[in-house]
């Protein structure tokens, strides 16, 4: 029978097992392993043993593998000597994948056998490096980003220098208003004395603010930085009561807002309105400069404190220091992505940390601020019009907001309003070809496309990629660190990995923030010491390739980005455990657009659990589908076994009011008159919907719309 086998034996297995699946069989390669020893001859009578060949001959230039993967290791006795030899399918691996391979077997192997040091003989196997030596060449060229700046002022100062050389210069304008470098000045410097004399406000302090798009944002931000204050952004769009739990973590004895945002914080909770600061004519001569001279700040004083997810289910505070922030606005310019020059849009919400860089940033520089009204940058037809009449030469956004954005300005045909912009910038979200392809389409042959990545935790952004617009890439890179900046691929045991190996990016450099505000376990978790620097674990899976470019794989954990904002599965899962009526749950991401809730009740229905995620959650945070199960399935280890998980029948979003899990159940939802059939009509072409019709009582949100369709209405 061996004799027989050995006939066919150049057919290769993988051909075989196609075409007898066996679904016991594991899906992974036939490898084998084969320790030979050669000590002398073995003879039977006249007859000599020999080996049967692990490969067979079709003709001079061809080997057929018997197997996927073989490493055979002869050791021969007489002349005490290792020989190895590794044979694999071509059908799987390319020649060169198979030389590497070999090349890092034999580091090792060398590493093992010449080695007089007793540490290496008694490495764990994991600990062992596998990197080639131009690999590890490519790494501390990535890693060689040192430039040397002048010493740091403090940002005040530096804004107060471009007063001084602009005094005329518009700083910032939102629709018919605008301030002047001078006149921006003069409101900071009379909001700055009300915080110290009325308020008592020392260096250090966090001051929370909450206000709409407005000039008086600005003035806010910059006063709270010129009095030595921590700024911390809230978002009027969160509900009252996580508001009031955001402010007591702050510890913050004072919330600047407008009138309007006033009613969303509880009397017991210190309020500043700014514009009856800036309004009031009493101030206009009670400016005392040398009093904020006075004010003791320095470059580890904390400049901004901002809210993320947290996976306790509490939004944990993340700080940066003044020096970060400075020291990466520095690496901004010397890569000419801002200038002095240009004239900058701020696109993102204050619950994002980048808008820090186009508000701030843009006034220590010397250039002009756009700002938009209050949820303008959702109205593409309003922002569209403010890019070309303003001249904008720099915009960043994330790519959800490019996609509607440039795809609405090929519809109504308005590619001039993109027609002044130098600077195009994406992050917070997988920038891919198709989208780099409509931007090439409308911007000019001179507009820079540039790809960016960065969590908050390392000030804004850590890497800048300056796409080729003359090549198609089906995987766009995030590209290589800042100067300044240091990055490492690490496996789980610390070790780095080589070029093109899946790991954790860790980042280090001026950027690496000072910790979540009062949570130093949460710090110990994400900060690594390696060779006297510290890194933050950014829990991001990495892959480096032959270039020395990053490219972005996915998450290690279960926090995802959904339309851009960073969201911490287990903060919505915390919120959902909240009700004594849910004894489990499970919040996963489905596709690009959704969040699913699986909660184990049996005693609560959707309608209930939408009223009081809206209570409690962000908008963004709040799944699209609840489906409520009498148990969660369980692995045999006792977790929730989410392959089990059944899944959302996303037609539902196209059905009845929340309230309704199973479809139309009452005729009377129905379209009825000819204006409901119209917008039913629009909402089932927007939102792509199949089979049954859209209730007329159904929340737009609640079954897959979201803030960007409105622009197609």
């Amino acid at each position: 029978m061996t004799t027989n086998c050995m006939k066919y034996s150049y057919f290769p297995l993988q051909h075989i097992l196609a075409q007898h699946s066996d679904s016991s069989k594991p899906t992974f390669l036939d490898v084998s392993f084969d320790f030979v020893t050669i000590e002398k001859k073995i003879m039977i009578g006249d007859s000599e043993l020999c080996s049967i060949p692990l490969s067979i001959t079709i003709n001079e230039d061809e080997d057929v593998s018997k197997f996927d993967f073989i490493l055979t290791i002869q050791y021969d006795l007489t002349i005490n000597q290792f020989s190895c030899i590794i044979n694999a399918s071509l059908d799987l691996f390319n020649q060169e994948t198979i030389n590497k391979i070999s090349h890092q077997f034999h580091s090792i192997l060398y590493d093992l056998f010449t080695s007089v040091n007793d540490i290496m003989k008694n490495k764990s196997i994991y600990e062992m490096s596998i990197m080639l030596s131009n690999e590890r060449l490519l790494i501390q060229s990535m890693n060689n980003t040192q430039v040397l700046f002048p010493s740091a002022t403090c940002m005040h100062h530096e804004f107060i220098y471009q007063v001084i050389q602009h005094p005329q210069k518009i700083a910032v304008e939102l629709n018919e208003q605008s301030l002047t470098y001078t006149e921006l000045l003069y409101y900071v410097q009379q909001l700055s004395l009300v915080l110290l004399n009325k308020y008592n406000v020392k260096s250090g302090d966090i001051i929370c603010q909450c206000v709409e798009r407005s000039l008086s944002m600005v003035i806010g931000i910059l006063s709270i930085i010129m009095v030595g204050g921590a700024y911390c952004p809230l978002s009027s769009q969160d509900p009252s009561q996580r508001l009031q739990v955001l402010v007591k973590e702050t510890q913050s004895h004072l919330v600047l807002v407008h009138s309007s945002t006033r009613i969303l914080f509880e009397i017991d909770i210190v309020t500043l309105n700014i514009d009856t600061i800036i309004n009031h004519e009493e101030n206009s001569t009670s400016i005392h400069l040398t009093q904020m001279s006075d004010v003791p700040i320095t470059s580890e004083n904390i400049l901004f404190v901002i809210f993320t997810s947290g996976s306790t289910g509490i939004p944990k505070a993340f700080q940066l220091r003044r020096r970060n922030f400075t020291q990466f606005l520095r690496l901004f310019v010397y890569a000419n992505i801002l200038t002095k020059t240009d004239t900058i849009i701020q696109m993102a919400r204050c619950s994002f940390d980048n808008h820090l860089l186009s508000l701030v940033g843009t006034l220590t520089i010397g250039a002009t601020l756009i700002m938009l009204r209050p949820e303008g940058h959702m109205d593409l037809d309003y922002l569209s019009g403010v890019l070309n009449e303003k001249q904008i030469t720099v915009m960043q956004a994330v790519p959800s907001l490019w996609n509607s954005l440039f795809n609405f300005l090929h519809t109504t045909n308005r590619k001039s309003s993109v027609q002044w912009l130098r600077t195009v910038c994406s992050g917070g979200e997988v920038l891919n070809n198709k989208l780099v392809n409509l931007l090439r389409s409308q911007v000019r042959s001179e507009c820079r496309i540039r790809n960016h990545y960065g969590p908050a935790e390392i000030t804004i952004n850590c890497t800048n990629h300056l796409i080729d617009l003359n090549k198609d890439q089906t995987d766009i890179p995030i590209g290589q660190s800042l100067p300044n900046y240091h990055f490492l691929i690490l496996d789980m045991f610390l070790q780095t990995v080589g070029i093109g190996q899946e790991g954790e990016l860790v980042v280090g450099g001026v950027g690496v923030f000072a910790g979540y505000r009062g949570r130093d376990d949460l710090t110990a978790q994400v900060m690594i010491n390696i060779n006297e620097q510290i890194f933050y674990k950014t829990g991001d899976l990495v892959q480096m390739d032959s270039n020395g470019l990053i490219h972005y794989v996915g998450r290690r954990d279960f926090q995802v980005k959904l339309r851009g904002q960073r969201i911490e599965l287990q903060e919505i899962i915390q919120c959902l455990l909240m009700l004594t009526s849910i004894t489990a749950c499970v919040v996963i991401k489905w596709d690009e657009n959704h969040l699913i809730a699986y909660v184990q009740s049996d005693s609560i229905n959707v309608e209930q659990l939408r009223h009081y995620c809206q209570s409690n959650l962000p908008s963004h945070m709040i799944p699209s589908i609840f489906i409520i199960l009498e148990k969660l399935p369980m692995s045999p280890n006792g977790k929730v076994d989410r392959k089990r998980l059944p899944p959302p029948d996303l037609s539902l979003l196209t059905l009845s009011s929340s309230s309704s899990t199973t479809g139309l159940e009452n005729r009377s939802n129905l379209p009825q008159n000819q204006f409901q059939k119209q917008i039913h009509n629009i909402w089932y072409e927007i939102l792509r919907c199949t089979g049954q019709q859209i209730s007329t009582t159904a929340n737009f949100f609640s079954i897959g719309g979201h803030f960007f369709f409105f622009f197609f209405f």
